[in-house]
């Protein structure tokens, strides 16, 4: 087990020293899952950090990140492994005349011929790896049946080639939007992570790692104007990465203040659609007032 992963405490201080900032459950969660070799699920609104949590696991213990990104449709070949039939196909007709097809099959069903797809190029690592199956809500109830024997036992089962086993235990994270409820044979095998949009002053104290240059002032007026967005009825609210990509912009812009004006030149950074932009400046610019002015009489920002 690496040092990283061992204890809570260890776990939050290697995710904040490769930029993740952890709260308690965040933390108490991976060294678990580590610790335990269970998966952990992690549901959660959009834009609330959990692709980047494992992301940040790979980065924390050394290991290798694999990604299986999950979409409607997405099938075994896609997920698992497939055979390359065209290599197949050559193999055949390379092969000398009169052999029997037995022999032709047991040729040609052997591991060169073995496309492996994310689930059993993790598997099948020699190394341990950090295994991300994003947005499983995406998928359906097919597909995550065929993950139950990859979730409880590491292993994936090949009819042609039989059981492969995990020669060193992945952390896997599952991620889901809950856009739809998971079924309870998945849910059972995980342990379970809720994230939700920090609290203002723990999304200050991720500003401030990622823009320290940034004024305190301005930081802490960002994180509120962002919780004031996300209670609007937007379409896509801000996520906490498009918090950050606004506090460096403030800090590229030299950003001095955030008022109305500012608000509305940089608003692209964080809103994204069109009508959540007019709602943003209407019920929210407003609230900030115009640009203060400088002793000089320039505009302060």
């Amino acid at each position: 087990m690496a040092a990283e992963l061992a204890s809570a405490e260890s776990v939050a201080q290697g995710l904040r020293e490769v930029g993740y900032l952890a709260d308690a459950p965040t933390a108490l969660v991976s060294y678990l899952a580590a610790q335990l070799g269970k998966p952990i699920l992690v549901e959660g609104p959009a834009g609330v950090g959990k692709t980047q949590l494992a992301k940040s696991l790979a980065q924390m213990t050394g290991r290798t990140l694999v990604r299986l990104q999950c979409y409607e449709g997405l099938d075994e070949a896609k997920a698992l492994y497939e055979w390359n039939y065209r290599k197949q196909l050559l193999r055949i007709q390379a092969e000398a005349e009169g052999a029997g097809w037995s022999a032709v099959q047991d040729d040609i069903f052997g591991s060169e011929f073995l496309l492996e797809r994310p689930l059993l190029s993790a598997i099948s690592s020699p190394d341990p790896v950090v295994l991300l199956i994003d947005e499983i809500d995406k998928t359906d109830q097919e597909f995550e049946a065929m993950l139950l024997e990859l979730l409880s036992d590491f292993q994936i089962t090949i009819p042609e080639l039989g059981r492969i086993e995990a020669s060193s235990m992945p952390l896997v994270l599952l991620t889901s939007n809950n856009s739809r409820e998971l079924t309870e044979a998945l849910k059972r095998r995980c342990l379970y992570l809720w994230l939700d949009y920090p609290e203002l002053e723990h999304e200050l104290e991720i500003v401030r790692l990622h823009a320290p240059g940034l004024d305190e002032a301005i930081r802490r007026r960002l994180v509120e104007i962002v919780a004031m967005i996300r209670d609007l009825d937007l379409k896509k609210p801000p996520s906490i990465a498009e918090s950050i990509d606004w506090a460096r912009a403030l800090l590229l812009l030299g950003a001095r203040d955030l008022d109305e004006r500012t608000l509305r030149e940089t608003m692209s950074v964080i809103v994204k659609h069109r009508t959540d932009m007019d709602l943003v400046a209407e019920r929210v610019g407003v609230k900030l007032g115009p640009p203060q002015e400088a002793p000089d009489g320039a505009p302060a920002a």
